[in-house]
């Protein structure tokens, strides 16, 4: 584990694993024609849309989108990185995975987080071996059950016991010939003048954080009486950045695929709280707000969290700071709302697991709750409702679905008394800018900036995309009929045209696989793919050109709708701007494209 692993060496890997077998071990699987269906366990469903492919050894869900190869899918449910799924994989089929000579840097950086790995789990051994058998461990086991905790949820967790020592830790990590600099760098344990290192932690209970691979990465250690400071988190390291783990994500994965859905809490009690209520696809951030790391993280295991903070103020600002976090990583959220002063571990002592299961399934979108405590904040004067909308605005432009932002426009009209009108043409005229910047100038159009892109599987014009790509990799004579006429007639959106340059380079269609662990592809254009490739390859062996020619003009058609969108935009600038030579250009081009769409009855 020192180095590369060779590409020959994974190419004998995928070729001697078999991805129906490997899923099959995770989740049953019937036949179902070319494919293998089954319940997707990335996402709830009821309905099997999980699919994979043995001849391509790749599998797509149509429910969620993800989609990929036999590595992809033990890299997203393992959560492993691409390497140790190689690794694990050659396991299976026998391969030994032998690696190529790293750089002396390389190796020497290995061997140091190894070193500092090996350094936190001998002390979370310490410190759990302390908490269960010790007499050292008294206090902390006298905490635990006063607040109703076993030594079951203990081992589960590995919680340990700090002793009341000042060097307890420096001491057994040198019996056992550590040099002491690994754990100063963990921030375990602090140097003193003359007088050799003392442990960071004393007489607290301690949770250990855990990465997605099951190694600890760090500790945070909580006081038994009312000391200060309650909490204490050993410092950011190589193995630790607390903007990327989320304590108890390791252990609640699996409940978050199941489900669907995962629960957000502030401290470490309360997610072991609700754990221990049932409630098992509970993480808890590591005194830090959730960050955009957190985020992306959190959306590989679940569609839609559930913000249970504090009920307080500074409760209320880190739901708020969370929502803009999930906005932009197009995660769906909503808020939990507990009596005043509680939080989920004193609520659930109090009311029980039953009223804690009501009030989870009583959250209400993040985004109703940020409008109605803004347009709070600011009052019912005209002046407050018109700073509450402008706050309100940039919020609502981040939501990805447009019908849900299209009812939130319509509800803060009603709430406010501003025109509906009003509300989008603000938003347009301040979402322009962004759209310049965003998006590349259209070649045709060198002078505008290119309309927001639409969302994929919205209208025909996507999927004709889709279809044109099924057709060049099913039919020999569409794939040489692009080639010849270029891509950019056939495709207008970047993802679906990088994917057909990729079929033109590659040429021969069996490679495409093999592109799904490519760096090459974003995320979006893989799940495109693998999508395609699950697909029925005689679905048009009929008429081929028959259904070319209706997606060019469906694509045609998604093109002069996208430059109306464009000219729109750009109407509204020149409004702004007062030039009148621009705006009488942009309404005569428009009005003609209208006309072109209607002369044909929408067929181009």
């Amino acid at each position: 584990m020192t180095g590369r692993i060779a590409e020959d060496k994974i190419q004998e890997i995928r070729e001697r694993t078999d991805i129906v077998e490997i899923v099959s071990s995770y989740l049953p699987l019937r036949r179902a024609g070319a494919n293998h269906l089954g319940l997707c366990p990335f996402h709830a469903e009821k309905t099997p849309s999980f699919n994979v492919n043995a001849a391509r050894q790749i599998f797509h869900c149509f429910g969620c989108g993800v989609g990929g190869n036999v590595f992809s899918f033990l890299m997203r449910l393992e959560g492993l990185s691409f390497p140790d799924a190689v690794r694990r994989l050659g396991e299976k089929v026998g391969i030994e995975v032998e690696e190529e000579a790293p750089s002396a840097e390389e190796l020497q950086q290995r061997q140091e987080q190894e070193q500092l790995a090996r350094v936190t789990e001998v002390a979370c051994e310490f410190y759990h071996r302390t908490l269960l058998e010790e007499k050292e461990g008294a206090p902390g086991r006298r905490y635990l059950r006063q607040r109703g905790y076993d030594g079951e949820i203990a081992r589960q967790f590995r919680l340990g016991f700090a002793p009341d020592r000042w060097e307890a830790l420096a001491g057994h990590l040198a019996a056992k010939g550590f040099d002491p600099r690994w754990a100063r760098e963990l921030g375990l344990i602090r140097p003193r003048e003359g007088r050799g290192d003392f442990d960071l932690f004393r007489r607290r209970l301690l949770f250990p954080i855990i990465d997605l691979q099951g190694r600890v990465a760090a500790f945070g250690g909580r006081v038994l009486d009312d000391g200060l400071p309650k909490y204490l988190n050993s410092s950011e390291s190589r193995l630790y950045h607390k903007g990327r783990l989320l304590f108890g994500l390791y252990q609640a994965r699996e409940a978050m695929r199941r489900g669907g859905e995962g629960i957000v809490v502030e401290g470490y009690f309360d997610q072991l709280a609700l754990h221990r209520a049932g409630f098992p696809q509970t993480v808890a951030t590591c005194g830090t707000a959730l960050t955009p790391e957190h985020g992306r993280l959190l959306k590989r295991y679940c569609e839609r969290l559930l913000l249970l903070f504090d009920q307080d103020e500074a409760g209320r600002r880190a739901t708020f700071r969370a929502m803009d976090v999930l906005l932009a990583e197009g995660v769906a959220a909503a808020v939990v709302t507990l009596d005043p002063g509680d939080d989920p571990d004193s609520f659930l002592r109090r009311c029980g697991a039953e009223e804690m299961r009501r009030r989870l399934g009583a959250a209400r979108p993040v985004m109703e709750v940020f409008i109605e405590q803004t347009l709070a904040e600011h009052g019912e004067e005209i002046e407050g409702r018109a700073r509450a909308v402008q706050e309100i605005l940039p919020r609502l432009r981040r939501l990805p679905d447009e019908i849900e932002r299209n009812l939130y426009l319509r509800a803060l009209s009603e709430r406010t008394g501003v025109e509906l009108a009003v509300l989008r043409r603000q938003g347009s005229a301040s979402e322009t800018a962004a759209v310049s910047a965003t998006r590349a100038v259209s070649p045709s159009q060198g002078r505008a900036p290119a309309a927001p892109p639409a969302r994929r599987g919205a209208g025909a014009g996507m999927k004709s995309q889709l279809w044109l790509l099924q057709l060049m990799v099913a039919d020999p004579q569409i794939h040489q009929r692009v080639a010849r006429e270029g891509v950019a007639r056939f495709f207008f959106s970047p993802d679906h045209r990088h994917l057909a340059e990729l079929l033109l380079r590659l040429g021969d269609v069996e490679q495409l696989p093999g592109a799904l662990h490519s760096d090459a592809l974003s995320e979006e254009q893989k799940a495109l793919l693998s999508g395609i490739l699950v697909k029925d390859e005689n679905k048009f062996a009929d008429h081929p050109e028959q259904v070319v020619e209706g997606c060019l003009q469906a694509v045609e058609k998604e093109r002069l709708k996208q430059r109306i969108a464009e000219l729109d935009l750009l109407i509204r600038r020149a409004e702004q701007e007062e030039d009148q030579s621009r705006h009488s250009a942009y309404q005569a081009e428009r009005i003609q494209i209208n006309r072109k769409l209607k002369s044909r009855d929408g067929q181009i």
